[in-house]
Formats: structure tokens, sequence, C-alpha cells
């Protein structure tokens, strides 16, 4: 097993993580300095910082958590982070990210190969999203957007846009990449503020009728398509 994705799995951090850890010459194997293509047998030690590193069994953890708008995306030890929102027993990590004013549907685990694999873009894996606007959306700006249209010097990709049923100001967006604040600046571009956004959907993955500060594990049903999906 390479030595990224045995740190991975010990529980001490994701295994993105820990090839900054290697590629930072902080990890030793057997007394040597570990390189990204070093990989880890029965029997051998492996030291992080100096500190022996003691790999617990691995228990795979599935969750999907309705983040409040005011929870930061992140693992690090910050005011209002995700892990201590949710407070799981585990150490867990979140996919990808959601911003702090942003809300909905995440997805965490602390199986460091299914993250990259959900959120890696070249998987072009679609998420879905509501989005509330100050002024009623105009249909020439779901025309464009749809097509896609340059932020900051970037093209987006073509997308999924449609009016909610019943609204003005409201409409869905299925994306299949994920530019920071993609959705917002595209908004900004046409000069609509975000009143809220809303994550819905990741894959076949409903947010459904989970409240906000609330998750739940992922059922046997979702797991196997979500594998089968990522295979």
């Amino acid at each position: 097993m390479k030595i990224d994705k045995y740190i991975g799995q010990s529980g001490f951090t994701s295994r993105r993580k820990a090839y900054d850890l290697v590629g930072e010459k902080r990890v030793q194997v057997n007394g040597k300095l570990a390189t990204y293509s070093t990989k880890i047998n029965e029997g051998d030690v492996v030291l992080i910082d100096g500190q022996k590193l003691e790999p617990k069994v691995f228990v795979p953890v599935y969750i999907m958590y309705n983040k409040p708008k005011g929870i930061i995306s992140t693992s690090e030890k910050i005011k209002d982070n995700i892990i201590d929102a949710v407070g799981h027993a585990h150490t867990i990590y979140p996919v990808g990210r959601l911003d702090k004013d942003s809300e909905g549907l995440i997805l965490l685990t602390n199986h460091g190969e299914l993250i990259d694999k959900i959120t890696n873009p070249v998987y072009e894996h679609e998420k879905e999203y509501v989005v509330t606007l100050n002024l009623p959306v105009r249909k020439q700006f779901l025309n464009e957007i749809s097509a896609g249209i340059t932020i900051q010097g970037e093209k987006t990709k073509p997308c999924v846009v449609s009016m909610e049923p019943g609204t003005k100001r409201i409409f869905r967006i299925i994306l299949k990449q994920g530019l920071n604040r993609q959705i917002r600046r595209m908004c900004n571009a046409y000069d609509y503020q975000v009143i809220k956004l809303q994550r819905v959907r990741v894959m076949h993955l409903l947010l459904g009728k989970l409240k906000p500060g609330e998750w739940r594990d992922l059922t046997e049903e979702e797991l196997k398509i979500l594998f089968s999906q990522l295979k």
C-alpha cells in the first residue's frame, strides 16, 4: 500500500494531506525519508514529525450533512468548522466544500480515495443547487449561464438551469464543475445578489427532508449506487 493511502486510512489525516506531508519531508519509513512511491509492508515503522504512527482499525464512515449557513467546510481547528459542528465519533473529512454563506448537502467520510473520486472535476459528477436572487430571474441570464460564461478569466462549462415553478426569483442549476464561488460569481456578473444558495443533490444523493444541522449515515442502497458510479 502506498504511503499516502496508508496514512489516510490510519485516521491521522486525509490522503491528500498525507501526500503533502510526504512532499514536506515530514514522513519516515524504517528510518528513511518517505517518497511518493514508498510502499508500506507489514511491520514497517512509520514516523510523522518523529512520532510513530499507530494505525487504527479502519471503520468506514459515509454520512450526509445539511450544512447550515455560517458553518465552514474545513477540518482545520477554527471557529465554526464543519467537523466540530457534526461531532462524529470518528475522524472524518468533508467531501469538497460549500462556502460559509451557502447551505445544504455535503458529504463527509474517512475514505480518502472516495473523496478524490467525487471532488476531482475530471469525473464531472453532478451537483444540484437551488438559488434565490434579490431580483426576478431574466430568461437571457439563464440562457447565457447555461451555455457558459467567463468569470475571472475562466469559461464555465455548459450547465442545466430551470426556473423553480411558481416563483420569479428562484432557479435550479446543475453543475459538473466546482470553480470557487462559481454560482455567486455567475450571478454577480449579471448584477444579481444571491440571497440563498442551497445544495440539494450530489450525484444521486438527495438532501430530502434532512433538517439544517442534522446528519445521517448513507443507506446501503445509496452506497451501492455510489460505489458503482465511482468505479
